[in-house]
Order: C-alpha cells, then sequence, then structure tokens
C-alpha cells in the first residue's frame, strides 16, 4: 500500500484550510445584509413591526397630490409644484422601550423605480417619538406618473454591522397601471403637509 508523505498531506490540508476561510470571507457572508435580513411584508392600515425594537409603524392612507406646501408656509411662501405627482404617507408609529435603529423611507414600484423623500417642507419626515409615546405625520415623495405599480414603502433599517435585523414593506394598494392612472387622475391641486402630532402611547 503506498503512504502518502506528511509534506503532501500538509499540502492538502493548507488549500482545504485557505478555501474555507475564503469562503467565510466571501462578501455574501461578512457584507451581505439579505442573509440577516427579514422583510416584514403588511398593507395600509396594518400596524408592522420595526427590528424587534417593541416598536410598530402604520400607514393610515397615501394620497397624490399635483403641488404640497408647508402648514406652517405664510402667504408669501409658494407651494412646491412637480412636473410628476407627490404621493404624501400618513403613519403613525409607536414606539417601544428599545431605541429602533435609524431607517432611510423610500417607495418602490413594480417597474424598479426608487423614489426618495422630499427635502421640502421639513415637516414630510418620518420617525419614533421616545418610548412611550406614539406619533402621526406625513412624509412625501416625488414620483413618476407612468411608474406607480406596485407602489411600495420601504423602511430599511442602517446596518453597520452585520447583524440580524428586519426591514418594512407596505403594499400601498397600486397593483395595475389602470389604478395607479385612476390615483394620479384623481391627485388633489394641493396637500397642506403638516407637523408631526404626538401623543402618549395606549
Amino acid at each position: 500500500m503506498k503512504l502518502y508523505r506528511p509534506a503532501t498531506v500538509l499540502v492538502g490540508l493548507l488549500f482545504v484550510l485557505l478555501g474555507g476561510v475564503t469562503r467565510l470571507a466571501g462578501p455574501d457572508h461578512v457584507y451581505g445584509e439579505d442573509q440577516n435580513l427579514k422583510v416584514v411584508h403588511g398593507t395600509i392600515g396594518e400596524a408592522l413591526p420595526y427590528a424587534g425594537s417593541g416598536s410598530t409603524m402604520k400607514v393610515i392612507r397615501i394620497k397624490f397630490a399635483k403641488s404640497i406646501v408647508s402648514a406652517d408656509a405664510g402667504d408669501d411662501d409658494k407651494p412646491f409644484d412637480t412636473n410628476g405627482v407627490f404621493v404624501a404617507v400618513e403613519w403613525d408609529a409607536i414606539r417601544g422601550v428599545k431605541d429602533p435603529d435609524s431607517f432611510t423611507p423610500t417607495l418602490i414600484t413594480d417597474g424598479g423605480s426608487v423614489y426618495q423623500k422630499v427635502s421640502d417642507p421639513s415637516e414630510s419626515r418620518i420617525d419614533f417619538p421616545d418610548a412611550g409615546f406614539a406619533s402621526t405625520g406625513t412624509v412625501v415623495f416625488e414620483a413618476n406618473p407612468a411608474d406607480l405599480k406596485g407602489l411600495t414603502l420601504r423602511l430599511k433599517p442602517t446596518m453597520f454591522f452585520n447583524v440580524y435585523n428586519s426591514e418594512i414593506r407596505v403594499d400601498l394598494g397600486v397593483p395595475t397601471e389602470a389604478i395607479a392612472q385612476q390615483m394620479v387622475d384623481g391627485a388633489v391641486d394641493q396637500y397642506v403637509v403638516n407637523d408631526d402630532v404626538t401623543r402618549v402611547a395606549s
């Protein structure tokens, strides 16, 4: 029977170990958020748990508008107009004991578009209040009227470490292009963006 030389065995073991390290250090394992990111799906009116923090987020309703204006705007302040359409997402957030991770709100569609929230007016935002409180508010996005099918609110946490987390996706009730067009056609001339209202959580 032929015996393998010790040097040959050591070289073989070295290649096996290097292969294992390479797989562990691959981008899908070290940097791939998706493996540690649970997606929580919901619909309008449904309170969804956020990232295991004990907090919940709920979309109350959405409104389409041709222009938006701050509730604190003066007589000389002009409304914000768009060549597309504004989508105002009215939300209700209840804060748990644990501090929720920060997140970036976006709207996504079946067509692959990603819409960012508008920076003005400043009342357009979505966030959690202090522990033991709840708040309601509005976050506004500027969107392309031709790509609204499958419109979904996405709240993706900011992940600095490769740890288990979850994101929220809320179906905003635009399943077809025909319904999307109906909602665009029914857009209000002007939507007033109010500041957040905070209350004690019940």
